[in-house]
């Protein structure tokens, strides 16, 4: 559970380190505003994906399932600045799926904990392997990092893309391809 006090008392003292005075009326309520920011940004710290994909249905096929293009926002664990884009995921059900908002939820905690990209993509494909028992998964993550783009190098608009495969996609380069087709016809139409 996020400790909104200490949250506080630390940026007071941030405000005072780059020599601003933590009184004045604009920043007055600055720490109550960033202590409760975080209490929502960094809700899936506590939060695990089991609640939402423990709810799955029955079906008879195993044809692949895409979710592409969820907006997301995390935080980088190293600067403690966003980072945010789109994920894609896609899965090969084992006679279960689960519902399309549970696949977005999944990414949701993930993605609201300080955080890796390269890490938040395995974290959402082991979570829809271990409870859905999906025969495969393949998750995408594209995202532009405020580490790189505000600060550091400074080279805004530049996105990093994750890709982790699991099960029947290691071997089905055929069926990886279908899906990078899948996801990349989407981007086509949009620039139509």
């Amino acid at each position: 559970m996020v400790d909104e006090g200490k949250i506080k008392e630390a940026v007071k003292m941030i405000i005072e380190a780059v020599g601003e005075d933590p009184t004045r009326e604009g920043l007055l309520e600055t720490p109550d505003r960033i202590a409760k920011m975080y209490s929502e940004i960094f809700s899936g710290i506590e939060e695990s994906p089991k609640k939402h994909l423990s709810k799955v249905f029955t079906v008879e096929s195993d044809d692949l399932v895409i979710e592409r293009d969820i907006n997301f926002y995390s935080m980088c664990e190293h600067h403690f600045l966003p980072f945010f884009g789109k994920a894609h995921i896609a899965y090969v059900p084992n006679g279960k799926v689960a519902g399309l908002s549970k696949l977005a939820r999944t990414l949701e905690i993930f993605a609201k904990r300080p955080q890796l990209q390269e890490r938040l993509t395995s974290q959402i494909a082991d979570a829809l392997m271990e409870n859905l028992n999906c025969k495969g998964v393949m998750i995408i993550v594209e995202a532009e990092h405020l580490c790189m783009s505000m600060r550091g190098i400074k080279k805004p608009g530049s996105k990093t893309t994750t890709m982790v495969i699991r099960g029947i996609f290691k071997e089905d380069y055929k069926l990886q391809q279908h899906v990078l087709n899948i996801i990349n016809f989407k981007r086509i139409e949009d620039r139509a």
